[in-house]
């Protein structure tokens, strides 16, 4: 591997040993360790250093007599550099990038816990480029703060400038229309409203199986529950329990059940009679096919700034839209459904419509493992 690694580094750069009186000026081309007995081991100079005339003395009191240098010229990188460069220009918020390159890569780390995001299109032309390379995980993974979610380097040890400047300026075009190529957004914690519709469980001829499942997916977000009813299929009653849930403070509502064909099945028509906008009902995913989010204009009144002593504080409108998801009976059924992936995204604050439900088609069929090991198995991947 060694070998393999030197010859890349000879073959690809203008790399050549020369002796160390010589180097001044010169980039180093490989860490040089120091060790002093029982007071110090560790790297005494990084690579992509360039020697200084007050180096020398340093380096021959570790026996260096001859150093394998690079000799870049003014339109070339070094690979450290280019890295670095990479890194700041592919993190959106919610990342950074983690200490400083390591064999000239940089891995860029969440800042906090969320859902990540990856500008897929913007990657793919960064990649075709290339002398340049990120990986990155899935798009929509959720993320612990200070795990890896990218990692990025130039391939050649030395690079043009232009192909790191063309690099960053795909980054710089995504970012300027508020799409990243990777950022994690945080999740809000949810004051959800639940109501559980059908005439079987509201009339207790069966004993519902909805709520705990809810009720867990939920506290996996830190959400707090702000009130669940029980409603039969009755249009009506429905959309009175929704209004009352809206009133309660929810800023989320989930409806399970009625998303079917079934004349019995109304849930969705309540949905859209408590003035539901953007409602969208049907995606491309197995389990959730019968699945429907939609959109509640909340007016709120927020409290303006208070221009003087004597001048009491006012209030004006806002508008706040509350999702409303209407889940159909498979998240009853099977422990991983389409919520699953909705409900992050949902509480990063993306907008969810036809193309969203549309585009989980590939990936989006569940193979109803006899182990469910979600999120690590290719469902909404």
């Amino acid at each position: 591997m060694c070998n393999q690694q030197h010859s890349r580094e000879t073959n690809a750069t203008a790399g050549k040993t020369v002796p160390v009186s010589a180097a001044v000026g010169m980039v180093l081309a490989h860490d040089i360790t120091e060790i002093r007995k029982d007071e110090f081991k560790g790297r005494a100079f990084k690579k992509g250093h360039i020697i200084c005339l007050e180096d020398i003395v340093h380096l021959k009191r570790l026996g260096k007599e001859h150093l394998f240098v690079l000799s870049l010229a003014p339109d070339e990188m070094h690979e450290d550099d280019a890295a670095c460069a990479l890194a700041a220009a592919l993190m959106g918020t919610g990342v950074r990038a983690e200490g400083e390159p390591k064999e000239g890569k940089v891995n860029i780390v969440a800042e906090h816990d969320g859902l990540l995001y990856v500008n897929r299109q913007a990657l793919l032309e960064f990649n075709m480029l290339g002398e340049v390379m990120c990986a990155a995980r899935h798009s929509y993974s959720l993320v612990k703060k200070d795990r890896v979610v990218a990692g990025t380097r130039a391939v050649p040890l030395v690079v043009k400038r232009g192909v790191i400047d063309e690099a960053t300026g795909i980054c710089e075009k995504a970012r300027a229309v508020g799409k990243p190529v990777v950022e994690v957004k945080e999740l809000r914690k949810p004051k959800v409203g639940v109501v559980i519709t059908g005439n079987e469980v509201y009339h207790g001829q069966i004993k519902d199986a909805f709520a705990p499942v809810i009720s867990k997916k939920i506290e996996a977000f830190k959400g707090e529950i702000v009130g669940l009813y029980y409603a039969p299929d009755d249009t009506a009653i429905i959309e009175q329990r929704l209004r009352e849930l809206l009133d309660a403070g929810a800023d989320l509502l989930l409806t399970t059940g009625g998303m079917s064909v079934d004349p019995d099945d109304v849930t969705r028509f309540a949905i859209r009679n408590i003035g539901a906008k953007d409602v969208t009902y049907g995606a491309a995913v197995l389990p959730g096919a019968m699945f429907l989010v939609g959109y509640i204009e909340k007016v709120q009144r927020s409290e303006l700034p208070v221009q003087s002593r004597k001048t009491p504080g006012r209030e004006a409108p806002t508008m706040n839209l509350i999702p409303i998801l209407g889940i159909p009976a498979c998240g009853m059924y099977h422990s991983v459904t389409i919520l699953d992936l909705m409900m992050p995204r949902v509480l990063a604050g993306e907008k969810i419509g036809r193309r969203e439900l549309a585009e989980l088609g590939h990936g989006g069929l569940c193979l109803h493992c006899k182990e469910c090991r979600y999120p690590v198995c290719p469902f909404g991947k």
